[in-house]
C-alpha cells in the first residue's frame, strides 16, 4: 500500500523554454506512479512560459523567482517540496511511462539507498545517438569514476530528500557543472546506484544549453579544490581528486594560453603547483 511517505516530488526548473516544457510536463503526468506533486520553477522566463504554464491548471505548482540559474530554481523546488522523495527532471528532457515506478521499486527493495538513476536514450539534434564508453555508468561507490567527468544525471535521479539536509543543495554560485559538485559532494561517501534500464530520454544539441557557453572544467576546478579543503575525503580519495584537479588546472591554463589569456593561465597553474 502506497503511504503518505511514498510521496514523489518532481523538479522541473525552466527558462525560457516553452518551446520543449510541455513535453517534460506531460511525461511526468504520464507515469504509472502516484503519489506525486509537480513542481515547475519558472526562473523568470521572458517567452510563453506562463501560457503554457497556465494551461495545466491545478495538475502542477507553479513558483516564479527572478532570473538565479537552474541551481537556485532547483533548491527552491526542493525547499516548497512535500515528498519524502525527489526526482529531478530537466525541462527539455523526458521520462518513460514507469521511470518513476521502478525507482520507487528499488527503493523500497534497497531500503538503505538513499540515491539511484536509471540509464538514458540520449538524442541529439532530433537524433537518438549511442554514448561512449567513457559514459558509461558506473552503480555503487562512483566517487573517483566520477572525478573525470559527470557520470550521473539530473533528469535521471531520484533521491531521498533527507540525503540534500546532510549534503547540501545545489550550489548557486556555479552557472554549469552544478550537478557535478553535488555528486562529488554525495557519492564520496554514499552510494549512487544504477537501474540499467533506458527510462530517461536526455535531449541534447540546441543552442540554449548553458554547457555550450561556459568552461565547465573551470568550474569542475573549483568544485574538487572545495572538497579537498573540506577534509571529508579518505586518504586514496584525496590523492585521487589532487591528481585530477591538477590535470584539469593545467589542460584549463592551456586553453586560456590559446586564447590570449596569460594571467589566467598563470593562476591555474600556480594553482595546481601550489595545492601538490
Amino acid at each position: 500500500m502506497i503511504q503518505k511517505t511514498d510521496m514523489v516530488s518532481v523538479i522541473i526548473p525552466t527558462f525560457n523554454r516553452a518551446w520543449t516544457l510541455e513535453r517534460a510536463i506531460d511525461s511526468v503526468l504520464a507515469q504509472d506512479y502516484t503519489p506525486i506533486e509537480i513542481i515547475v520553477i519558472d526562473d523568470g522566463s521572458t517567452d510563453e512560459t506562463q501560457e503554457v504554464l497556465a494551461g495545466y491548471k491545478d495538475e502542477i505548482r507553479i513558483l516564479v523567482q527572478e532570473n538565479k540559474g537552474v541551481s537556485a530554481a532547483r533548491n527552491l523546488g526542493i525547499q516548497e517540496s512535500q515528498g519524502h522523495f525527489i526526482a529531478l527532471l530537466d525541462s527539455d528532457d523526458a521520462w518513460e511511462k514507469n521511470k518513476l515506478s521502478c525507482q520507487m521499486d528499488f527503493f523500497q527493495s534497497n531500503p538503505g539507498a538513499m540515491i539511484c538513476q536509471t540509464e538514458e536514450i540520449w538524442i541529439r539534434k532530433g537524433k537518438r545517438v549511442n554514448p561512449k564508453k567513457k559514459h558509461k555508468k558506473p552503480s555503487g561507490m562512483i566517487f573517483e569514476p566520477s572525478l573525470k567527468l559527470c557520470l550521473v544525471s539530473p533528469s535521471a535521479v531520484m533521491i531521498r530528500k533527507q540525503l540534500f539536509d546532510q549534503k547540501g543543495m545545489f550550489n548557486e554560485a556555479f552557472p554549469v557543472c552544478e550537478d557535478y559538485d553535488l555528486w562529488l559532494r554525495i557519492s564520496h561517501d554514499t552510494p549512487v546506484y544504477l537501474i540499467d534500464i533506458p527510462l530517461t530520454v536526455k535531449t541534447g544539441g540546441h543552442g540554449d544549453q548553458l554547457s555550450a557557453s561556459h568552461s565547465q572544467d573551470k568550474y569542475r576546478i573549483q568544485s574538487i579544490l572545495n572538497l579537498i579543503e573540506s577534509n571529508v575525503l579518505s586518504p586514496d580519495q584525496a590523492q585521487a581528486a589532487l591528481k585530477v584537479f591538477k590535470e584539469k588546472c593545467r589542460i584549463f591554463a592551456g586553453g586560456c594560453l590559446k586564447r590570449g589569456r596569460e594571467k589566467e593561465s598563470a593562476y591555474y597553474l600556480t594553482l595546481a603547483d601550489r595545492t601538490g
